[in-house]
């Protein structure tokens, strides 16, 4: 069990997707994951609040923008979202929504890489991000894919003082590297698998049998980007929902789970 109060500033601390269906998704989802996915009220323009035993795990509501294809979103903690956002721009990245408040929740922005990634930006009020990560069906690693690794690493370094080191990984010709804040290993960043590949921050959520999550999303409507495969960190698939949101799944393994 992990549970969290607060994240250090840096941290992925949150993911979100704004389908153009929420209630479609929503239903995919609880029936995925069984997240119990409560309506968070008109003030808060029904953003879906799903939980595990109670908890915050991830947010489903709302609508994209229109042209913005649907898709999860990766925010990133800080203590103060102005000053981010200003070295941001200084760092060579773009701010696409510009800070605002979220009632008493928090304060957020959105952001563009220099690469073209889009990630998010969560300075906690009453709502610190997600409760519970590392554990099934929950957030447990997120992971960039950048068109210019070595840009990206000095981009992110500028920004929130990551420090990077490249795991064996038994691949030898891929460049991976996770992206740190002293000793505390949150994420990784590589290049794109093809050079026609978006560049974004992709999202695991760990699961404790992947097969049968795969199978139970395959019913559901959704499209197997990728069939269940080992990797050295726990058994893997990439799924892409069925308005077209696509994450990957890990098999839990208690310790030996790949976690944030």
């Amino acid at each position: 069990m992990s549970e969290f109060t607060s994240y250090p500033a840096g941290t992925p601390s949150w993911v979100d997707l704004m389908p153009s269906d929420p209630p479609a998704a929503q239903a995919f989802y609880e029936d995925l994951f069984g997240w119990d996915v409560e309506d968070s009220g008109e003030e808060m323009g029904h953003y879906g609040m799903a939980r595990v035993r109670g908890k915050a795990v991830a947010g489903i509501g709302g609508m994209p923008q229109p042209g913005v294809p649907v898709a999860w979103t990766t925010y990133l903690a800080t203590d103060d979202v102005d000053a981010t956002c200003a070295r941001i721009t200084e760092a060579g990245g773009t701010v696409m929504m510009p800070p605002m408040d979220v009632a008493d929740q928090g304060r957020m922005a959105v952001a563009l890489d220099p690469g073209g990634a889009a990630f998010g930006l969560w300075q906690a009020g009453r709502h610190h991000g997600s409760e519970i990560a590392n554990e099934p069906v929950s957030l447990v690693w997120s992971e960039l894919l950048a068109p210019d690794l070595d840009a990206a690493c000095e981009f992110y370094g500028n920004v929130f003082g990551y420090t990077y080191e490249s795991p064996p990984m038994g691949a030898e010709d891929m460049d991976y590297r996770m992206f740190k804040l002293g000793d505390h290993e949150l994420g990784g960043m590589t290049g794109l698998p093809t050079p026609e590949a978006a560049p974004h921050w992709g999202l695991y959520f760990a699961v404790a049998d992947t097969d049968a999550v795969v199978a139970k999303a395959r019913d559901l409507g959704a499209t197997i980007v990728n069939e269940p495969t080992d990797s050295p960190y726990g058994r893997q698939a990439m799924i892409t929902d069925p308005q077209g949101a696509t994450f990957s799944i890990i098999g839990y393994e208690g310790d030996e789970a790949a976690t944030s």
